[in-house]
């Protein structure tokens, strides 16, 4: 019986999981799910890069867990578990920095912007080196495929070095990972700013929609998203709110984008608009529903996650006591 590959992937437990991580990841998870062995993670360590509130941790590490499985992720076919949970993680994660260079974690465009804001003297040793935790993710159970962003393209070649460069010193151990990013709504841009990517951390709620939102918040904020000049609704990098507003479209229909254009020929952004709310409500609100009822028995989504930490913790430990033999220290 041939083996399926394997796939590691998972989202912080900070801000509000929006239409974007809905179309760029979770429903793509959820169809991976019968081709692929899925380890889905809550990674809550990476979310303690930055100052959390500890009750507000709480409530998210479970909020994504709903959505998580309200979004179709079935704990039965998937692994679906917390970070913190499977120690494996900051082991590995230590035994890599013994391996990673300085050189290679300064040039990491992720942590110079977000030094930027605060100064990189004040950054947090953890947000330096968080790139070296998420390989350590990834390589703990021996993944063959990160579904990721384009952002995220720079932190898994590191993967893949670290991984070259520990099999060449120490004999081969991990699998080299590769990047899978799927071909519809992977990027989806700020509703007020299509040159931005939509930030669940964002301090601007009309920039996003929230799988939580009501469903006439999110017809509001789909009104009231930015356009471009003119009337005609065309995808082309001169427009690029009414190309972000396509490809949602397409990404939450399974419509082609051309197929779109020739539907609203002689139609206005407003027409397009109304359209496109009702496209977002209907794919959202059934996932909201479902992850509100899941959020009403905190003890089942508790006992959802630590029964996928315990298959997590039996692969992890496998992959850390070969890395541990290989490097002197069984």
């Amino acid at each position: 019986m041939e083996t399926k590959r394997r796939v590691f992937s998972g989202i912080q437990p900070s801000g509000n999981l929006h239409l974007g991580n809905y179309l760029g990841a979770l429903k793509n998870w959820v169809e991976l799910q019968d081709e692929y062995e899925n380890f889905f993670c809550i990674v809550d360590l990476h979310a303690l890069t930055v100052p959390q509130d500890p009750k507000v941790l709480r409530r998210k590490i479970r909020e994504l867990a709903a959505l998580y499985l309200a979004s179709g992720i079935d704990p039965q076919k998937s692994v679906v578990f917390r970070q913190s949970r499977v120690s494996g993680h900051t082991q590995l994660a230590w035994l890599l920095n013994c391996v990673a260079k300085v050189g290679e974690l300064s040039r990491m465009t992720q942590f110079k912007d977000k030094a930027q804001k605060g100064g990189a003297e004040a950054a947090s040793v953890g947000l330096y080196d968080y790139p070296v935790l998420q390989a350590a993710d990834v390589l703990l159970y021996n993944a063959h495929l990160v579904p990721v962003g384009e952002d995220q393209r720079q932190h898994l070649e590191l993967m893949r070095t670290l991984a070259r460069r520990f099999n060449g010193l120490y004999g081969e151990t991990f699998v080299v990972p590769e990047m899978f990013i799927p071909p519809a709504g992977a990027r989806v841009m700020a509703l007020d700013d299509p040159t931005a990517k939509m930030s669940k951390s964002s301090p601007t709620p009309a920039s996003y929609v929230a799988i939580l939102d009501e469903p006439d918040a999110v017809r509001r904020k789909i009104r009231r998203a930015k356009t471009d000049s003119g009337t005609e609704i065309t995808a082309s990098p001169e427009k690029p709110a009414i190309t972000n507003l396509l490809d949602i479209y397409a990404a939450a229909t399974g419509r082609a984008v051309p197929d779109l254009e020739e539907a609203y020929t002689g139609k206005g952004y407003g027409d397009f608009k109304k359209d496109l709310g009702e496209v977002v409500v209907e794919t959202l609100a059934p996932i909201r529903e479902r992850a509100m009822e899941l959020l009403d028995d905190p003890k089942g989504l508790d006992d959802h996650l630590e029964a996928g930490a315990e298959r997590a913790r039996g692969v992890a430990r496998s992959t850390l006591h070969d890395a541990w033999a290989k490097m002197g220290l069984d």
